[in-house]
């Protein structure tokens, strides 16, 4: 499969080879979705956490004796049934991590570049470097290449210049080829590659698990 090339004033600069197993059918469907559940699932925090009985905060003495008063047996002011009492079967701390396999995460990850190819989304430039650590000037380059809504910029390397001119845009992430991941792949608009950031995900790709 074949990119195009540009620099980032939006020039064609030729074509490049894209060397990696692509999928061009529903193979890997399955996979993206493991690995997609996987990696929400390691977002949350799981420290949703009620007390019990045991953890409240309250005498123990018994509110009233057993017999002789009419109302109904109570033990103690830490009951369930009672306002300020226990949580009975509540949440407690938990680690919600979904473990997936190496062979999968490389097929989801072929799965999700290979689609995003082929819908187009991928943008190829020869390199991302900018003359000043400015906003204006990392905006400058995405509108040369035409980048319309979010975006997911993917170097080799991430340097001082790139991370303080992209930060204060909130639609666009940047990564380096060797830790962009499916869900990344799947989130943005469009991706913007640099040859050595492609080159870094073919390496994965091409790695035997």
């Amino acid at each position: 499969m074949k990119l195009t090339v540009k620099d980032i004033q939006g020039k064609s600069q030729g074509e490049v080879e894209i060397n990696f197993p692509y999928i061009d059918n529903m193979k890997g469907a399955q996979a993206v979705h493991q690995v997609v559940v996987a990696y929400r699932a390691a977002q949350r925090s799981g420290t949703a956490c009620t007390k019990t009985m045991g953890e409240v905060a309250g005498s123990g003495k018994k509110p009233w004796r057993q017999k002789g008063t009419g109302r109904a047996r109570a033990g103690s002011f830490a009951s369930p049934l009672w306002r300020g009492g226990g949580v009975v079967f509540g949440p407690k701390p938990r680690d919600f991590t979904k473990k997936v396999g190496r062979t999968v995460r490389q097929l989801a990850l072929r799965k999700a570049l290979s689609a995003r190819i082929q819908a187009g989304d991928v943008i190829l430039v020869d390199d991302f470097k900018l003359s000043a650590a400015k906003t204006k000037e990392f905006v400058k380059v995405l509108d040369a290449l035409e980048v319309v809504g979010t975006a997911l910029v993917v170097v080799s390397a991430v340097d001082k210049t790139l991370l303080l001119a992209s930060r204060n845009i909130p639609c666009v992430e940047l990564v380096t080829g060797e830790n962009v991941n499916t869900y990344q792949l799947l989130r943005y608009d469009k991706i913007v590659f640099t040859k050595g950031a492609i080159t870094q995900v073919e390496q994965r790709l091409g790695e035997k698990a």
